[in-house]
């Protein structure tokens, strides 16, 4: 959770930090793992994805903590030889998932993940969008077999166990297994798209919006991770689009069908959903890309509809970073920085 809102609008599961403070985070987390770690999702398959992390650990003895929230944040593109050195230190995985936890609190778990695949300086999420061109850019987004939510959970199950290796290894005594929650507040979700990355959240929403709420009876035992897409679509609280940008269309959703039927889904939902657009000059005043302001403008509008259709359970921030400079890279990475969560 963080130290504002994790979820505004939850109706169960609270409504300020400082009531999940008071509920959710009274074991008392003392300490943090942070690494990076190289996962092959797919045997036999030669592409990686780097993921780093920073994880909640409960003290005493020390064992992963089931977490309030897990923040995921996707990449986008490399940019090298900047010599910037705003640009290279928001381009350090690391320290993006340091920047997550200081804006959400120290009971949250933050993931940031980086495509398996560079095409030249092109991410290429090839596992959770299959009709990617060369250049990493969507030609559609379908939500048939589920392949973005299924490749998010398996590469998040792989990644906490290859994590619990590498913490047993630095201690003495086998302890490392999951601290009990005390309460029955689940551990919810916050999906984050950076750049190329927010091609990504829109698979994860299309996918979402053609998830069958009868898909969904569960057992919710205690989790760190989401070890389902079932669990992963129930636990959604936010999803923040982060300067997102492509050289070809496709940045945002614009596909109405979904938006309303994420909406038509919500008041059977125990959480509320938000969702925040954090943009640029860089990519919002871009006078030679102009689809996308138009397709940032096209989802805000739909997505402001659908909220008022259901008041207190969909909200819609907008917020333009920034504004009095001229674009250029340096405030593309800034953004990461500086992004009201809120």
């Amino acid at each position: 959770m963080g130290t504002r809102a994790w979820n505004h609008i939850s109706l169960n599961c609270l409504k300020l930090y400082h009531d999940i403070l008071v509920t959710c985070d009274s074991w008392k987390i003392m300490d943090r793992w942070s690494g990076i770690l190289k996962i092959q999702l797919h045997p036999g398959t030669s592409s990686f994805y780097r993921v780093a992390a920073s994880l909640a650990l409960s003290s005493s003895p020390k064992r992963l903590a089931v977490p309030s929230g897990n923040a995921i944040f996707f990449s986008g593109d490399r940019v090298e030889g900047t010599g910037n050195p705003v640009i290279e230190r928001l381009s350090d995985p690391q320290k993006i998932a340091e920047i997550l936890v200081s804006k959400f609190g120290g009971s949250i778990n933050a993931f940031v993940v980086e495509a398996p695949i560079f095409n030249g300086p092109f991410a290429v999420y090839k596992d959770f969008i299959p009709s990617l061109n060369e250049y990493g850019e969507p030609k559609s987004y379908d939500a048939t077999g589920f392949p973005a939510s299924t490749s998010l959970v398996l590469l998040l199950s792989k990644f906490l166990a290859e994590a619990k290796n590498v913490i047993l290894g630095k201690q003495k005594e086998p302890c490392l297994t999951e601290a009990s929650s005390p309460s029955p507040c689940k551990p919810q979700t916050a999906l984050f798209g950076f750049s190329k990355g927010g091609t990504v959240l829109n698979q994860l929403i299309t996918e979402f919006a053609f998830f069958s709420e009868s898909q969904s009876a569960v057992k919710e035992d205690d989790w760190i991770v989401p070890t389902s897409k079932e669990l992963l679509f129930n636990s959604i609280s936010e999803i923040h689009y982060v300067d997102v940008g492509l050289n070809a269309e496709g940045a945002y959703l614009t596909n109405s069908d979904a938006i309303d039927r994420i909406s038509e889904g919500l008041p059977q939902r125990r959480l509320g959903i938000r969702f925040l657009f954090h943009g640029t000059p860089r990519q919002w005043c871009d006078e030679r890309r102009i689809w996308i302001r138009k397709e940032k403008d096209a989802l805000v509008r739909l997505v402001k509809l659908a909220a008022k259709r259901n008041t207190g359970k969909l909200l819609v921030r907008e917020r333009l970073y920034f504004p009095s400079k001229l674009p250029d890279m340096q405030m593309h990475f800034e953004i990461i920085d500086v992004m009201d969560v809120s």
